[in-house]
C-alpha cells in the first residue's frame, strides 16, 4: 500500500511541474498596457519629421513610413512578446511592422523589427513558439 501512496503523490505533481516549467502565455491588463506604451514610445522615438525611416537592404532605398495605428493583438514567445503596428508608405500603401520586444527592468524594449513581413511570425505560431497572448 505505501508504494502506491508513493506513486499517486508523485502523479499529483506532475501537472503542477508542467505549469511551472510551462510558459506564460496569458497577459494581465497592466502587462498589455506596458507593451502597448512601450510599443508606442518606441515608435515616437524612431520617427524623423513624422516619418519612420526604414533602410530596404535589397534595393539600399531608405523609405518613409507614417504611423497609422497599433493593432490591440499580441503574441507571446516565452518571456518575448509580438507586437503589431500600421503605418503607410509615400504612395499610401498599408505597410505592417512587427516588433519584437522584452522585459527590461519595469517596462520593455523592441529587440527586433519585421517591415511587411510577416512569415517570421507566422512560421513561429505554425511552430508552437508564439501564441496570441489573452
Amino acid at each position: 500500500m505505501r508504494p502506491f501512496k508513493i506513486l499517486a503523490r508523485s502523479l499529483l505533481l506532475v501537472p503542477l511541474l508542467a505549469l511551472a516549467s510551462a510558459p506564460a502565455w496569458s497577459l494581465s491588463v497592466n502587462e498589455k498596457a506596458g507593451l502597448q506604451a512601450a510599443m508606442q514610445t518606441y515608435v515616437d522615438q524612431q520617427l524623423v519629421d513624422g516619418v519612420f525611416l526604414y533602410l530596404d537592404t535589397k534595393t539600399g532605398d531608405t523609405l518613409k513610413l507614417h504611423p497609422v495605428t497599433a493593432h490591440p493583438a499580441m503574441f507571446t514567445m516565452g518571456n518575448r512578446y509580438v507586437l503589431c503596428f500600421d503605418f503607410r508608405d509615400d504612395k499610401g500603401q498599408p505597410v505592417n511592422l512587427d516588433l519584437y520586444m522584452a522585459r527590461k527592468g519595469a517596462s520593455y524594449v523592441v529587440f527586433h523589427t519585421e517591415v511587411n513581413d510577416h512569415q517570421m511570425l507566422q512560421r513561429f505560431v505554425d511552430e508552437g513558439k508564439a501564441k496570441t497572448a489573452e
